[in-house]
């Protein structure tokens, strides 16, 4: 199949439609802990803090790497070779500012070796386990280390005494390119759900969004997109211009595609302040609208696969 698309984000799209659509009818979403986002005021002493990380969040089943969809990520045989059956939570990562060659390596069909010689396996935790989070550290160790396989490690977890030390681990994080800090309740078990036993804190919030067209340049952007037309998941519409490259003003997501932008808190109306492109969201189930709402002042939407 051919994909009419060209630039980094039609390359992306189309990489994740492929991969959506060739993944099985019966692909099941694997049971994860999901986080909120961390509030000043909580019991700081209570939880472990670990850095995020920027990669692909990816389940080991006993069998498998699946994605948080569900959908099997095709790793080389060398890579889970000698894996347990008991299942392991963690990211498939390239390091800081490694996100892209992350998505590209994971997302093929194909794998390429050396793509997936600059992967690791980051795991943090073990959702078979039966104790609670400060026993599974231990735990999730000593399946790593039983591996004894580079590309395989443990996230480490540490305290922090204050919310002052957080905020300054969190600023070193953000300088050396981390994403933000994840904070795991020691002495949560674990459960496939969202809840304050796992939070998250970055120096940007961020969301996401589906596009459902696009407004037309003016100026030096005459002839490309201006802005993306969005909306939230609890149905609010707004633009998106901030961050858009020009090669993502010539070749922009088609109507449809679900995308993550970063903003500062909301306005009074409850829309995002200074919300700015990120990237095109990977983790997601793609799904492309009934109709497109395409501005016809706007330039046509990228073409979508047939």
């Amino acid at each position: 199949m051919r994909w009419p698309f060209l630039g980094f984000a039609g390359l992306a799209l189309s990489a994740a439609l492929s991969w959506t659509i060739s993944a099985p009818a019966w692909a099941q979403a694997p049971a994860l802990t999901l986080a909120n986002r961390y509030h000043p005021g909580i019991d700081l002493g209570a939880y472990w803090v670990s850095e995020k990380l920027d990669g692909v969040r990816a389940y080991w089943d006993g069998k498998q790497l699946l994605s948080r969809g569900g959908h099997p990520i095709h790793a080389p045989a060398w890579f889970t070779q000698g894996w347990p059956a008991e299942p392991a939570d963690g990211e498939l990562w390239a390091g800081r500012g490694g996100f892209q060659q992350a998505v590209s390596t994971v997302r093929r069909q194909t794998p390429d070796d050396a793509g997936w010689r600059k992967i690791r396996f980051m795991v943090f935790d073990l959702p078979a386990h039966p104790g609670d989070f400060t026993q599974r550290i231990a735990a999730y160790r000593l399946w790593v280390s039983q591996r004894q396989q580079t590309w395989v490690q443990a996230v480490e977890q540490t305290r922090a005494p204050s919310h002052a030390a957080l905020m300054q681990r969190l600023q070193e994080t953000d300088q050396a390119r981390g994403e933000g800090l994840m904070l795991h309740r020691g002495d949560a078990l674990y459960r496939a759900e969202r809840s304050d036993n796992l939070l998250k804190l970055k120096t940007h919030e961020d969301a996401e969004a589906q596009v459902i067209g696009h407004t037309a340049g003016r100026g030096k952007y005459t002839g490309m997109t201006g802005a993306l037309r969005v909306r939230s998941e609890d149905g609010r519409e707004f633009h998106i211009g901030s961050g858009l490259s020009d090669a993502l003003r010539r070749n922009p997501p088609a109507a449809g595609t679900w995308i993550t932008y970063r903003y500062r808190g909301l306005n009074d109306s409850g829309l995002p302040r200074f919300a700015t492109w990120l990237r095109v969201r990977t983790d997601q189930d793609w799904q492309l609208p009934a109709s497109s709402t395409e501005s016809p002042a706007g330039p046509p939407s990228a073409a979508t696969p047939r």
